[in-house]
């Protein structure tokens, strides 16, 4: 199953689709497996495919050996004149996101490696986050380090902080926040707590996440398919 850690070893990009009807979805994610099943790039790692939960929507969490190999891609005949329109005609939105990993946390690891994959459980949230470029690295330790609080949260079990690099279908810099919970129940009882329950690290946090993002877009997902380069 794909690893994620901020070794800087990857291009990590996020794919993300927003669309409007169950069945829709239902196409997009047809779709993308039949896609990553046939994938042989040259560069290509891994996909992860996740359904959207909250909204409507699909995300493919994609390693990549580098950006160039990502570029050749996107420049090929069957992304251009396939890929594109195909998703184009049941999505309401397109965001090709190019990330590098800047921070790993889990509760419980002996080997500082977050596993995304369709046989764990995990009730993933995906929060796409923008920033003035002179904010980005703030808001990256911010909610990096400054939430080594969240290993005392019960149902918490990892999340990755990812830098924006470049991104199609998105303007100005960006800040990706990928968290794993033990289920919907657990996110929720956290997300919901009301202020005056809240620790003073965590107020702290969310006030000044409240400061620096420009912009914020939030959902969750549960993961249905993955295939790595050589299975």
């Amino acid at each position: 199953m794909p690893k994620i850690s901020a070794d800087g070893q990857h291009l990590t990009v996020l794919n993300v689709f927003a669309t409007d009807a169950p069945e829709k979805q239902e196409k997009l994610l047809a779709a993308m497996r039949e896609i990553v099943d046939a994938a042989t790039y040259e560069g290509w790692i891994s996909s992860t495919v996740h359904s959207g939960q909250d909204k409507y929507g699909t995300c493919n969490f994609i390693q990549w050996r580098s950006t160039e190999d990502l570029e050749t891609r996107y420049q090929g005949e069957e992304f251009k004149h396939r890929t594109l329109p195909l998703f184009g005609e049941i999505t309401t939105s397109i965001r090709l996101l190019q990330n590098e990993i800047a921070y790993t946390q889990q509760k419980d690891s002996v080997d500082g490696l977050t596993e995304i994959s369709p046989d764990r459980d995990d009730y993933t949230v995906v929060d796409l986050i923008g920033v003035e470029e002179a904010d980005q690295e703030e808001l990256i330790e911010v909610l990096g380090a400054g939430q080594e609080w969240l290993s005392n949260v019960p149902g918490y079990r990892t999340h990755t902080v990812l830098r924006g690099l470049r991104a199609r279908g998105l303007e100005g810099k960006f800040v990706v926040q990928y968290a794993q919970w033990d289920s919907e129940e657990a996110f929720r009882a956290h997300r919901d707590l009301a202020e005056d329950a809240k620790s003073p690290e965590r107020q702290k946090v969310d006030s000044r996440v409240a400061e620096l993002a420009t912009w914020t877009d939030q959902n969750t997902y549960r993961v249905v398919h993955t295939r790595a380069a050589g299975a």
